[in-house]
């Protein structure tokens, strides 16, 4: 029987790492940059700095730019490991955050869907082999996947510090659920309820219920009347497959509503969590539109890198809205993880619509004498199935 790994092979490291060029700085007026990990900085941009006389044993550059090839040539040189970004590649080989809602959907306004940042990428995508890459572009992805593990560390560590790590619910769900419905507006109050309540909404990053929890969380500092009114003009573009539309009607709505600018610094605020909370999307499924109400975007190209890390995170417990194979999928994925202990307690499975989950799909029927069986005694307890929105919250944060 699998036993769950130990504690520190599983728990996010702190590194000593560069991700800004104001902390590189400070860090090179010292002459002694040995062991650091420098990431995704532009090096030939005015100030170029000077890196002649720097110390620069075992220093990793990993996706930074250099003045010229002389000068990375000479960090080798010297004892540096330089792995440089690749060329003809959209996005970035080493991302030293995540991304914004501004981020994907920039070009959106002088060249409609198409000529967004995230559909770009999503062209570049297929067209290099999609989910089987050819070898150059496969560690391209791979590196812009590591660069994002870790921007994720950073961006949620202020969070589990102040909250814990059973503060953080994910919301699951189906990406087909139009915008407007009873369905929708439910999974909108839910991530409005939870923000309100200090819970981190984490979802997938899709459409439909992904991106209704992440409005709710987006207008968390506003009354339940202007949730509606966002929710009611949205409902005007209320198909994603209608990809100009749907993403026009997002944009408006979060120009009406905007919140304060968050600040983007590594690890320094978690007022983006009351501002949309987190999406983990993946270009896997990137024909759907982007959804663009999270606060805080860690997109991958690895689908199963995104799932593993929505379940790894959301330890405050999961709810699950009506879906279909993929949901079903997380439902038991997420499972294994509680029977195991993969990563340490879980929160409640909440399941939103009871009569969904026992009878038109009866998941409930064998979740719950799966997880009676743990390893680590009877965790049936933590399954629950209501209808109500207020019910489903009251379980998840004890309010």
């Amino acid at each position: 029987m699998p036993t769950p790994p130990p504690a520190d092979v599983i728990a996010p490291r702190h590194t000593d790492e560069i991700e800004t060029r104001d902390e590189f700085d400070r860090r090179l007026a010292t002459g002694d940059l040995t062991g650091l990990t420098v990431q995704g900085l532009r090096l030939d941009l005015h100030p170029v700095p000077d890196l002649g006389d720097v110390t620069v044993a075992g220093t990793l550059f990993v996706g930074c730019r250099f003045a010229s090839r002389e000068v990375g040539a000479d960090l080798v040189r010297r004892g540096a490991n330089v792995v440089p970004p690749f060329s003809g590649l959209p996005y970035p080989t080493q991302p030293s955050h995540l991304y914004t809602p501004e981020d994907l959907s920039a070009g959106f306004a002088e060249a409609g869907f198409e000529g967004m940042y995230d559909t770009r990428v999503y062209a570049h995508f297929r067209a290099h082999g999609g989910a089987l890459p050819d070898v150059r572009e496969a560690l391209g992805q791979r590196l812009h996947d590591h660069g994002v593990d870790n921007a994720l560390a950073d961006a949620t560590r202020a969070w589990l510090a102040a909250y814990g790590p059973q503060s953080v619910v994910g919301v699951m769900g189906g990406h087909a659920v139009p915008r407007g419905s009873v369905a929708y507006r439910m999974a909108a109050v839910l991530g409005w309820e939870l923000a309100r309540a200090d819970r981190l909404v984490v979802t997938g990053g899709g459409p439909g219920v992904m991106e209704a929890a992440n409005l709710g969380a987006y207008l968390a500092d506003r009354p339940a009347e202007e949730l509606t009114e966002a929710i009611d003009l949205l409902a005007t573009a209320p198909d994603f497959t209608d990809h100009d539309r749907y993403t026009a009607a997002a944009l408006r709505v979060r120009e009406r509503y905007a919140p304060p600018p968050v600040p983007r610094q590594r690890g320094a605020d978690v007022a983006w969590a009351r501002a949309g909370g987190l999406a983990i999307p993946t270009w896997l499924y990137g024909h759907e539109p982007a959804n663009l109400f999270a606060g805080r975007i860690a997109k991958y190209f690895s689908n199963a890198i995104r799932e593993d890390t929505i379940l790894r995170l959301a330890r405050g417990g999961i709810v699950f809205a009506p879906g279909r194979a993929g949901t079903v999928q997380e439902v038991f994925q997420a499972a294994t993880k509680t029977f195991y202990g993969t990563d340490g307690a879980s929160g409640a499975y909440v399941f939103l619509d009871r009569t969904y989950w026992t009878t038109e799909l009866p998941v409930e029927s064998l979740l719950r004498p799966l997880l009676a069986a743990s390893p680590f005694g009877d965790l049936s307890s933590t399954i629950h199935l209501t209808d109500d929105v207020r019910e489903a919250v009251r379980l998840l944060t004890g309010a």
